[in-house]
């Protein structure tokens, strides 16, 4: 295959992605303005609703908006050969293939960092305020870029640096070291994440002594469930939406409540919510998840090893030294239509488990508190409750509320 017709194989996957993309949205956008389902009437009353769709509606405008500078500019970047100028410009520091992959991957994010943060900024600071969901100050924001760059330099940079480390030592057989490395990072982070990353952004404290408490503990020993680690996560400090999730294993598994779920949320609506995060566990779903993610990247480790010795993709991108970095851009694109396929599969398997820690909760604990439970989760974040098919088929990690329902009530 020629080069150039390579590049435009890449083009046309970008756009096409673009594309689709917005069929979607225009498919969900038509339905903005539907009945309420009679069983999701107490929802919102009618100003409520009002205000849930002019919000859908700004948030849809301001997707369009950046979807489409963010294609224009990638376009643009492509088109000007912008890979090679960046390349260059790291090769002007060093011929060390780690530190030009660094230089170059740093100045990307770097310039794209410049590129999306006015985006950030005003949706934030704009959009979220003015329908009452943000509550970060500016301090905030900006020590959250800061910190969350930092990690990407450390964490990122680190394991880009021993996966070239390996390919450079290991050949066409780097994937299997790469893969051990990634699934090694993986389960560490499962374990350890709320404990070493969520305090740098976050602070945490164990729930105290009082009702809820004892009836979370009450439920976990009905269940079976060994739980030391109940948290509160000061989720206040940015937004009003409220949240909770588990994370890690056997002495280390830990269930976190944003404080905005327990301000908006009573007692057994709370346990009702936790249950259903214990069904996960029990359930074996973050297993599945933890194990399937990792399958799936020693997949595609796999894949980029057969392609990332051609230097086709390299001249694709019109960079003249074929390397690692230049030729990881290029696949990446060609791998993204197999990327989508596993993702819709991940997603429907994600949509089943939310039944299953659905029913879970309503067979240990009670189906009506998780019902209005949600109901107010929804409320409190101004929810679609009327998204099309085919957009929920393609994006939607979890069933739709009103499918939650019915689900519920069987």
């Amino acid at each position: 295959m020629h080069p150039t017709t390579l590049f435009y194989i890449l083009i046309a996957i970008i756009v096409i992605s673009f594309i689709v993309d917005k069929i979607l949205d225009t498919l969900n956008a038509k339905h903005f303005d539907d009945k309420i389902p009679e069983k999701l009437a107490d929802v919102y009353n009618e100003t409520e609703y009002k205000k849930s769709q002019t919000y859908k509606k700004t948030n849809a405008k301001f997707s369009n908006l950046t979807s489409t500078f963010s294609i224009i500019s990638t376009l643009v970047f492509f088109f000007i050969d912008g890979f090679k100028y960046v390349d260059n410009f790291a090769r002007s520091f060093t011929d060390n293939p780690i530190l030009v992959a660094l230089i170059f991957f740093g100045v990307i994010m770097f310039g794209s960092d410049i590129l999306t943060t006015p985006f950030s900024y005003y949706k934030t600071f704009v959009i979220e305020e003015k329908f009452g969901f943000n509550k970060s100050s500016k301090k905030t924001f900006w020590l959250d870029k800061l910190k969350g760059g930092i990690m990407s330099i450390i964490l990122g940079g680190g394991i880009l640096a021993l996966i070239i480390w390996f390919y450079q030592i290991a050949g066409d057989f780097f994937w299997i070291y790469a893969w051990a490395l990634v699934a090694i990072f993986s389960l560490f982070m499962n374990m350890f994440y709320a404990k070493l990353i969520v305090p740098l952004f976050n602070k945490q404290k164990p729930l105290e002594d009082g009702e809820l408490k004892s009836a979370i503990e009450k439920y976990a020993q009905k269940v079976g469930f060994t739980l030391n680690n109940i948290f509160v996560i000061d989720g206040s400090k940015r937004s009003t939406k409220a949240n909770a999730y588990f994370s890690g294993f056997g002495s280390q598994k830990r269930i976190t409540l944003f404080d905005t779920l327990i301000n908006n949320l009573e007692t057994d609506e709370i346990v009702a919510v936790l249950a259903h995060e214990v069904g996960h566990y029990k359930r074996k779903h973050i297993i599945f998840n933890l194990v399937s993610t990792i399958l799936l990247t020693g997949f595609t480790l796999f894949i980029l090893s057969l392609f990332i010795n051609s230097s086709i993709l390299s001249e694709a991108l019109a960079v003249s030294i074929p390397s690692f970095h230049i030729g990881l851009i290029a696949f990446g694109i060609l791998y993204s239509p197999i990327s989508e396929i596993t993702g819709l599969f991940m997603n429907y398997f994600s949509r089943v488990f939310e039944y299953q820690a659905d029913n879970f909760a309503k067979e240990t604990f009670a189906a009506k508190p998780l019902i209005t439970s949600l109901k107010k989760l929804s409320k409190n974040s101004l929810s679609n409750l009327t998204p099309h098919k085919a957009y929920v088929f393609m994006h939607y990690s979890h069933p739709t509320l009103l499918e939650r329902i019915e689900n519920l009530e069987k």
